[in-house]
């Protein structure tokens, strides 16, 4: 049985809250704990817990990382300022849990698949950079994210030629069409420079967005669009498995 680690998800004390309102929570949100269940795959939530310590004894004994999405990645971690007072300010807490988890999980030699804010914080782990939010920064006339679509909003995608995304789903024909290499959309932030060593997989058709990009050791990928979420799409999407099937087969038996 593969133990597939994944990152916590937070929500803090809220004395409004009338459960655990003065407790911080670790949470895994549904739809990527039922993604990740599989046959010979168990999903196991990797707390924050108090020491490095514990933490190293933990990521020990699970066999791959995912890191999971949710709240904004904060300026300061990749070494900026907001751009705009008071505007995504993101969640700092979360992103040096998160990168104590990489750090580990790459010195360990364990996978890691991070998907929407977990591919932004691998982008950040590697040196790279975020636009705090695309419409603001970018102008681009396509938005990625819309509160009423949610993961109804969808776009094409364009490989990248030789990458390994591109092989993969050459190999499967019933999706090589491009008018089936659609994704979905949930997210306002993106990567605005690459980090070190990532080598991009795939951009969005609408603005050139980079949506998946994997590290040269092949060990750490990531996608930007939500898989998890495609099962619930009106519109046909392409295989939401493709590149996470690939990433378990990484992991050691």
């Amino acid at each position: 049985m593969i133990k597939l680690g994944v990152s916590s998800a937070f929500i803090y004390p809220d004395l409004n809250r009338a459960t655990f309102g003065a407790k911080s929570l670790c949470f895994l949100e549904k739809d990527m704990a039922n993604y990740l269940s599989r046959e010979g795959v168990m999903p196991v939530l990797v707390p924050d817990l108090d020491s490095d310590e514990a933490l190293e004894a933990f990521m020990l004994e699970i066999d791959a990382l995912v890191l999971q999405g949710g709240s904004d990645i904060a300026p300061e971690t990749y070494g900026e300022k907001p751009v705009l007072e008071g505007k995504w300010l993101g969640d700092r807490c979360r992103d040096d849990f998160e990168l104590k988890l990489l750090t580990i999980a790459v010195r360990m030699k364990k996978p890691v698949f991070g998907i929407c804010r977990g591919f932004q914080l691998i982008n950040v782990f590697f040196g790279g950079t975020l636009f705090q939010d695309m419409e603001y920064q970018t102008k681009t006339s396509f938005p990625h994210r819309d509160a009423i679509l949610y993961d109804q909003l969808n776009h094409t995608i364009d490989l990248v030629p030789g990458s390994l995304l591109q092989e993969l789903i050459e190999a499967k024909p019933d999706i090589s069409d491009s008018e089936s290499l659609k994704v979905n959309s949930v997210h306002h932030q993106g990567v605005k420079d690459l980090g070190s060593d990532l080598e991009v997989m795939a951009f969005s058709s609408e603005d050139n967005v980079i949506e998946a990009f994997i590290h040269k050791c092949e060990n750490v990928m990531g996608v930007q669009w939500h898989p998890e979420f495609f099962y619930n799409s009106k519109e046909l999407l392409f295989d939401s498995d493709i590149l996470f099937r690939h990433f378990l087969s990484l992991i050691k038996k």
